[in-house]
């Protein structure tokens, strides 16, 4: 099979917008061939590495750098931190962990094991109050879940949203007062509920005097992340400090599969040997007929049709079916089980889910980072994390801030 890409891949690989292939295409200048059951545009990679060879480059010379040196020893409280992708990150920009809150036992559990020193709350963050740390930390973060708020009135102020995760993200936000505070989430926050609950979550924040930065959804992919992953970033600044914060600037070299699991510019070695889940016999007869970059379309079409049942007259790409990972590309996004049906991430030459390490590999944990809990538990702390070079670079962006913040003559 001569390597496809769906519009999407095609549009970001080349960096051109979805209607420009469109457009290319009805004008004959790159001819997309048709999926036949969807008639979806499918693009040869052989076409776009013709046409643009000389633009796509993985291994670029990199010329963009976020990293910045903090100009004092900045402090940061994580909430719902889960197994401490993001506080690793925030670590490694420099920024010290003082408080990191999560309800699940065994994130808890594996950010004791790898830092004794850190204070893990563990628990409900509704038992949790924070007001000893008011005006002593810089920054609170939170990845809080989406939860639709119920209001009738227009603008949402925080007593609206009692009884969500939100509500208490930012009543410890207001209790702490830091200059700075930061939300991640998924890209789905934008038009979930309408776009309602991002604009209850900005209407809360400005009411407890936070003026909030118009909001960006960031690709790990552009920060030294070997996965297809996007995470929503909602940063809020206090009214009082009248400073830019700017997000952290998407690097050029793109890394892939191969960066995450051998050794090269992203790990010293190649990945660690560790336990991962198995398919049954069932699953590996059709998965060994699935080349590397394929998926459920690229069997048999009798084996198609018995593997997907009802679904397969439904259209639509699926594409995740059945989907076998290459090593030139970067993963697809790794979700909290890694042989789920819809989300298939097989390895790329031996038919077996990505094992624990190696999910660790591509969300950039430290090879020396251990998860508590089950096989089952260590892939769902993974699968929820930020990236932790995703992390990483926002940490810089943070520092960045706090530096302009306290070289001001007087900073509140």
């Amino acid at each position: 099979m001569d390597d496809l890409m769906t519009l999407s891949e095609a549009s970001e690989y080349i960096s051109k917008s979805k209607e420009t292939l469109r457009r290319w295409d009805n004008e004959g200048k790159l001819n997309a061939v048709r999926e036949p059951m969807s008639n979806y545009r499918l693009y040869r990679k052989s076409d776009l590495d013709n046409l643009f060879g000389g633009f796509i480059d993985f291994k670029v010379k990199e010329s963009v750098s976020n990293h910045v040196q903090p100009n004092h020893n900045y402090t940061v409280i994580e909430l719902f931190a889960g197994a401490g992708g993001l506080a690793v990150g925030m670590e490694k920009a420099g920024l010290k962990c003082v408080a990191l809150n999560d309800v699940d036992k065994w994130a808890c559990q594996t950010l004791r094991n790898n830092r004794p020193n850190w204070n893990v709350l563990e628990g409900d963050i509704k038992q949790f109050n924070f007001t000893e740390y008011k005006d002593k930390v810089d920054v609170v973060t939170g990845g809080f879940p989406c939860q639709a708020f119920s209001y009738a009135g227009k603008k949402l102020g925080l007593a609206d949203a009692r009884g969500t995760l939100f509500y208490e993200f930012a009543r410890v936000v207001k209790e702490v007062n830091p200059p700075i505070c930061i939300g991640e989430n998924v890209r789905g926050l934008l038009s979930h509920d309408g776009g309602k609950t991002l604009q209850g979550m900005i209407s809360i924040l400005d009411e407890i005097g936070y003026h909030v930065v118009p909001v960006q959804v960031l690709k790990a992919i552009h920060y030294n992340v070997p996965q297809k992953r996007e995470r929503l970033i909602l940063v809020g600044i206090r009214k009082d400090i009248d400073i830019k914060y700017d997000y952290p600037k998407p690097y050029k070299r793109i890394y892939n599969l191969s960066d995450a699991l051998k050794k090269g510019d992203l790990f010293d070695s190649d990945v660690p040997k560790s336990e991962g889940s198995k398919y049954p016999k069932s699953k590996i007869e059709v998965l060994d007929l699935v080349p590397p970059k394929g998926y459920w379309r690229d069997l048999p079409l009798d084996i198609q049709k018995e593997f997907m049942g009802g679904s397969f007259h439904l259209g639509g790409g699926k594409t995740g079916i059945a989907r076998r990972i290459g090593w030139d590309e970067p993963c697809l996004t790794l979700t909290c089980s890694p042989a789920q049906k819809q989300t298939e991430r097989c390895h790329p030459e031996e038919t077996r889910p990505f094992t624990v390490r190696e999910y660790a590999r591509i969300q950039t944990f430290p090879d020396d980072w251990q998860f508590a809990g089950s096989i089952a538990q260590q892939y769902k702390q993974i699968g929820n994390a930020v990236p932790v070079n995703l992390g990483k670079e926002v940490g810089y962006s943070i520092v960045k801030f706090l530096n302009a913040y306290y070289s001001l003559s007087k900073p509140k």
